[in-house]
């Protein structure tokens, strides 16, 4: 069985029978989530921004897993003495709870300490046949009607809190491209300048037949 959990902003955590890896994980935005006691295998980051790269130094030190990034970021989760498997754009990578292949975002990547953090990512998990999209930081892109093709993802979870990426309106013609049955709306309201209109999203995706499920952090259990 494949469980989802939405942590907040654009961290989320995949769990498939005894195993759990971390997405984007910035899990200081939620309190109830306690990842001490989660059985942490791996930990995925879409790029080098703050709000992504989180904990995910502080976790794979301390549960001793690996992290998984753009050889720029993986470099420096390195040099801060964390476990790391660079990867680049368009593989698949093999993991003990599935697959997981990087693919194109469109925005920056600069690390903590303002260097280059690499290319921005989005990834497509394969957890027991299913198939997850997590778009990162992006906007729309016609490279998401090349992952509807190959991928045929049946889970997107999607940045709509504009700003920095794309708002609801563009978020909805990416559901549609990507042609997936579930959209599950990220990366808005965390911050002022990215707050969204979830009503109006939902409207527009209905349109395409497609459910928008919203998860709220606050309910997030153990």
């Amino acid at each position: 069985m494949v469980d989802l959990k939405y942590i907040g902003h654009s961290a989320f955590e995949i769990t498939h029978d005894d195993k759990a890896v971390l997405i984007d994980p910035l899990v200081s935005v939620n309190e109830k989530y306690d990842w001490h006691e989660r059985p942490i295998t791996d930990i995925l980051v879409t790029h080098a921004h703050g709000d992504h790269l989180g904990e995910a130094i502080e976790i794979a030190k301390e549960k001793d897993v690996e992290i998984t990034a753009i050889p720029e970021l993986a470099e420096y989760c390195k040099e801060q003495g964390a476990k790391t498997k660079p990867v680049g754009l368009g593989a698949w990578i093999n993991y003990s709870w599935g697959r997981a292949v990087f693919l194109p975002a469109f925005h920056s990547s600069s690390l903590p300490d303002g260097r280059y953090g690499g290319n921005a990512a989005s990834i497509l998990f394969d957890v027991d046949g299913v198939r997850i999209y997590h778009a990162g930081d992006t906007c729309l892109t016609g490279e998401m009607k090349t992952i509807k093709e190959l991928y045929a993802p049946q889970i997107a979870l999607l940045p709509i809190g504009g700003n920095y990426t794309m708002d609801v309106e563009h978020a909805a013609m990416a559901a549609k491209w990507l042609g997936v049955r579930t959209v599950i709306p990220m990366h808005y309201g965390t911050y002022p300048e990215i707050q969204a209109d979830l009503e109006r999203f939902a409207k527009l995706i209905a349109y395409g037949n497609t459910a928008c499920q919203i998860l709220n952090p606050a309910e997030i259990k153990q």
